[in-house]
Protein backbone atom coordinates (compact mmCIF):
# COMPACT_ATOMS: atom_id res chain seq x y z
CA UNK A 1 0.00 0.00 0.00
CA UNK A 2 1.59 3.61 -0.94
CA UNK A 3 1.97 5.97 1.81
CA UNK A 4 -1.04 8.52 2.20
CA UNK A 5 -0.96 11.84 0.15
CA UNK A 6 -2.58 13.77 2.99
CA UNK A 7 -2.90 13.68 6.31
CA UNK A 8 -5.30 16.08 7.99
CA UNK A 9 -4.07 17.09 11.30
CA UNK A 10 -7.19 18.64 12.89
CA UNK A 11 -8.29 19.36 16.49
CA UNK A 12 -11.55 19.31 18.04
CA UNK A 13 -12.70 21.26 20.99
CA UNK A 14 -16.22 20.62 22.60
CA UNK A 15 -17.43 24.23 24.54
CA UNK A 16 -20.89 23.24 26.08
CA UNK A 17 -23.46 21.90 24.69
CA UNK A 18 -23.60 21.14 20.82
CA UNK A 19 -20.71 24.09 20.70
CA UNK A 20 -17.41 22.55 19.36
CA UNK A 21 -14.34 24.29 17.58
CA UNK A 22 -12.15 23.01 14.90
CA UNK A 23 -8.92 23.60 14.44
CA UNK A 24 -8.31 23.24 10.78
CA UNK A 25 -4.91 23.30 8.15
CA UNK A 26 -4.82 26.86 6.60
CA UNK A 27 -7.33 28.53 8.95
CA UNK A 28 -6.08 31.01 10.81
CA UNK A 29 -8.42 30.46 13.73
CA UNK A 30 -11.19 28.19 14.84
CA UNK A 31 -13.94 27.13 13.10
CA UNK A 32 -17.37 27.20 14.96
CA UNK A 33 -19.84 24.06 14.69
CA UNK A 34 -22.75 24.13 16.41
CA UNK A 35 -26.94 23.32 15.79
CA UNK A 36 -29.57 25.34 14.26
CA UNK A 37 -33.02 25.04 12.95
CA UNK A 38 -34.59 22.00 12.29
CA UNK A 39 -31.40 20.01 14.07
CA UNK A 40 -31.83 22.17 16.92
CA UNK A 41 -35.11 20.94 17.47
CA UNK A 42 -34.55 17.54 16.28
CA UNK A 43 -32.39 17.45 19.65
CA UNK A 44 -33.65 19.18 21.97
CA UNK A 45 -31.31 22.24 21.65
CA UNK A 46 -33.40 26.11 22.88
CA UNK A 47 -31.80 28.94 21.13
CA UNK A 48 -31.68 29.85 24.60
CA UNK A 49 -29.19 27.21 25.60
CA UNK A 50 -26.58 27.31 22.63
CA UNK A 51 -26.47 30.43 19.70
CA UNK A 52 -27.08 28.95 16.21
CA UNK A 53 -24.42 27.67 14.12
CA UNK A 54 -23.82 25.68 11.13
CA UNK A 55 -23.19 22.01 11.80
CA UNK A 56 -20.70 19.56 10.89
CA UNK A 57 -23.09 17.98 8.18
CA UNK A 58 -23.81 21.83 6.79
CA UNK A 59 -19.92 21.60 6.21
CA UNK A 60 -20.03 18.17 4.40
CA UNK A 61 -22.77 19.16 1.98
CA UNK A 62 -21.04 22.46 1.34
CA UNK A 63 -17.99 20.39 0.60
CA UNK A 64 -19.21 17.72 -1.53
CA UNK A 65 -21.11 20.52 -3.54
CA UNK A 66 -17.63 22.41 -3.78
Amino acid sequence: MADPAYIANIRIERKKGPLRFAYLPAEKGAVQFGVHGAIARHYGVSPDVSEPHATTIDYVIAATGG
